[in-house]
């Protein structure tokens, strides 16, 4: 027999812990570099840049533009990092809340 106050019941520990894991993307930290490391990015889970190291030697009036395609393809690494990484810490948080139902995909919650 289907018991509807159970299944609530597992979907309120389920939204419970959904929300500590997003919570917690702010630990989570990728870092992606680019012109073999001279720029280096830092990004967290909740996707904010909060790290950017420039090495000095490129930072010259006539390279800017080449620094700036640095800056903007180390922090599309890091992002694109720190993207798996929320997922894999999202889906820890919910392993075995809910049966595995194919075509439902709970990562972008």
């Amino acid at each position: 027999m289907f018991d509807m106050n159970k299944m609530l019941g597992k979907v309120k520990e389920m939204q419970a812990k959904l929300q500590e894991a997003q919570n917690n993307l702010g630990s989570i930290t990728a870092e992606g570099e680019s012109g073999a490391g001279m720029v280096k990015a830092m990004v967290n889970g909740k996707r904010q840049l909060i790290k950017l190291q420039i090495d000095k030697d490129i930072l010259k009036p006539e390279d800017a533009e080449m620094v700036q395609d640095l800056v903007v393809a180390a922090v599309n690494k890091a992002l694109d990092a720190v993207e798996d990484k929320s997922k894999d810490h999202l889906q820890q948080a919910t392993e075995g809340m809910l049966p595995n139902i194919p075509g439902m995909d709970f990562s972008k919650l």
